[in-house]
């Protein structure tokens, strides 16, 4: 069965069909690195992980997600924290590496910054300019949008509705409101590089054109990123890309996630709802993150809230408990029925129930061979999804938001075990109370006694 993929272009779902099968090319938006990651960042980066993995099950695949790291409000971070900008983007960049580690979400196998691709931006400036799609107005160069008769493709709106609903700066030196930015002039304070029009800086549109180009090459298979960034972001990439290309199809397929609410607002500062990735990470494992970004579509819009969480603890304790009493088998190879899930469009949710369906039949079958081959093929199919990867003793004995870490854990159960051995069942009693109110439950059995996290204790709950 083939891959398909909703083309946010076609409004439709298609068969994807690569232009090199040889060589599969993704570009996704990266960060703007000024502030610490939030879970609306996260989603992308996530999503897109996964269609890495899926792709790579098919295809040599070429993934390239940027840093941006010349912006204005970098340089507004930097005023305030009273730094350099240079310390600004790399303090930011790696507390975003730092947290999608945890979540794990795979490196990109090239990650440009902006700041070291300016020469591309200048060239290919420079090519819109001699083609007449692009003008210098007032130390700025701008893009003429007129001549590109495609404009609004992406958000299918006309060019005047796409003006009027977004803020786009409205300035005597434009031909047209609709016209952006491709270089600006940069004061002394600001960042800046040597450029035919002056000392300046790029356009945060130019920067991925250029980006992509240079490591991709002028038409790519796969464009992703955030719905937010349709327009103006990607409708001008598009435009600028075309042109700068002679024509030629900048990206086959667009795709792009749905937004990230919290308890069904937007999140915003002037609401105080950001929550950051590194908030999460203090309350619940990466992994159970990353199963909740996971556990609706990527196209629909994700309510976050703490049940979210809690909820992807508790699934995650349902699917390491099946593997914790059988050895999967390690030649086993994903699930069909996931695999087809993963192929309609990322359809997360039903993959996640593909693995509740192994999970039954892994605790069904017990630790023979028939549940040894299924409790591989969970292990395997989870993998795509970046899930299921650890030990499961160490799952259900992970320290994120506990109260008591693993080795105080074990010294009382090593005094409970002495204390049932003497038949002092009150102490044994008062023991296993002790552990139950740390959110840690104890399971007697023919093997002895082993004991797992909780879902529900996480820190800030009752």
């Amino acid at each position: 069965m083939p891959i398909t993929l909703y083309n946010t272009l076609k409004r439709a779902k298609e068969p994807f069909v690569p232009g090199d099968p040889d060589r599969v090319t993704m570009y996704v938006c990266g960060p703007t690195v000024y502030s610490h990651p939030h879970i609306g960042n996260a989603r992308p980066a996530v999503v897109f992980d996964v269609l890495a993995r899926l792709l790579r099950e098919h295809y040599p695949l070429v993934y390239a997600r940027n840093i941006t790291d010349i912006d204005d409000k970098i340089n507004a971070a930097a005023r305030e924290q009273g730094t350099g900008i240079d310390v600004v983007a790399a303090r930011y960049r790696a507390a975003y590496h730092e947290d999608m580690r945890a979540l794990g979400v795979l490196p990109p196998d090239v990650e440009p910054l902006a700041t070291e691709h300016v020469p591309e931006m200048l060239a290919m400036i420079g090519r819109l300019l001699a083609g007449g799609h692009a003008y210098e107005a007032e130390g700025h160069v701008l893009f003429r949008v007129r001549s590109f008769p495609g404009y609004g493709q992406l958000s299918r709106r006309d060019r005047r509705e796409l003006v009027a609903g977004a803020r786009v700066e409205v300035a005597p030196y434009k031909e047209d409101p609709a016209d952006f930015v491709l270089w600006k002039p940069s004061p002394p304070e600001l960042p800046g590089w040597e450029s035919p029009w002056g000392r300046g800086r790029p356009g945060w549109h130019i920067e991925c054109s250029a980006m992509a180009e240079r490591h991709l090459g002028e038409t790519i298979d796969i464009h992703g990123g955030g719905n937010d960034l349709i327009f103006p972001h990607h409708e001008n990439e598009i435009a600028q890309s075309c042109c700068a290309h002679q024509g030629a199809p900048f990206a086959r397929y667009w795709l792009h996630n749905g937004f990230v609410n919290v308890d069904h607002a937007k999140m915003s500062k002037s609401l105080g709802n950001i929550v950051l990735v590194r908030q999460l990470l203090e309350k619940a494992p990466g992994e159970a993150v990353r199963l909740a970004l996971l556990s609706a579509h990527y196209r629909q819009p994700l309510d976050w809230n703490d049940e979210v969480l809690a909820e992807a603890l508790r699934k995650l304790d349902r699917l390491y408990g099946a593997l914790r009493d059988v050895a999967a088998d390690e030649a086993a190879m994903p699930d069909p029925g996931f695999i087809a899930a993963l192929e309609d469009d990322i359809n997360t949710p039903r993959a996640l129930a593909a693995l509740f369906d192994l999970a039954r039949g892994v605790q069904k079958a017990g630790d023979n061979p028939e549940g040894r081959e299924l409790a591989g093929r969970l292990r395997r199919s989870a993998g795509l999804l970046g899930l299921l990867q650890q030990d499961p003793e160490a799952w259900f004995q992970r320290a994120a938001g506990a109260e008591l870490e693993a080795p105080q854990v074990e010294a009382l159960l090593a005094e409970r075990t002495a204390a049932r051995a003497r038949r002092d069942f009150a102490a044994a009693d008062r023991i296993r109370d002790q552990l139950a109110a740390a959110g840690v439950l104890i399971e007697d059995g023919a093997g002895g006694t082993r004991w797992r996290r909780a879902a529900t204790a996480m820190e800030g709950e009752p």
